[in-house]
């Protein structure tokens, strides 16, 4: 079977902005994945360790802002729709596959070790600016805020820079 071709990134572009548009209107926030993660990691705390959640600026700062179960926040139901569509979405586009991708002189662990470890500076990163990418720059960027701009300039910035040093790392001909 031949993939289907993916979407213009431009009209997909327009989509995400109309989408981010909607959020905004609806919920009174833009999009963002950092804090179905906080929730998540809330939850846990608060199950498996009550007391410490009770005892814990972090723990109590949240519960009294978010009186709802932490699980029930919609961010949560947000990234669950996003991981559901994405697996629809490979598997009509037939380009579902489940691989694990490093360049010919990177061993499969650590690619996955180098993977965790982003995952998690990524999520500390999320935590100290106050919002993912998605939060931080898209949202932000959508209601001008200088924030959002600055951070957005980072974000691309940032990956420009890294991917000089990293290029060896991911260069895939021999």
């Amino acid at each position: 079977m031949n993939k289907t071709p993916y979407m213009n990134p431009y009209l997909a572009g327009f989509f995400l902005g109309l989408t981010l548009l909607a959020t905004i209107y609806i919920t009174g926030r833009g999009l963002g994945a950092s804090g179905a993660v906080k929730s998540t990691v809330v939850a846990a705390v608060q199950t498996t360790m009550p007391e410490h959640a009770q005892n814990t600026h972090f723990y109590k700062e949240y519960s009294a802002e978010h009186p709802e179960p932490p699980l029930k926040n919609w961010l949560v139901f947000e990234v669950i729709g996003v991981i559901i569509g994405a697996f629809i979405s490979g598997l009509i586009s037939n380009r579902l596959k489940f691989t694990l991708e490093h360049a010919p002189k990177t061993k499969a662990k650590v690619r996955i070790a180098g993977a965790i470890i982003g995952g998690f500076l990524f999520s500390f990163g999320a935590q100290l600016g106050r919002g993912c990418t998605s939060g931080a720059a898209l949202s932000g960027m959508a209601v001008l805020s200088t924030g959002g701009i600055i951070t957005m300039m980072a974000i691309f910035g940032g990956a420009y820079a890294f991917a000089w040093f990293f290029r060896k790392i991911w260069r895939w001909e021999e």
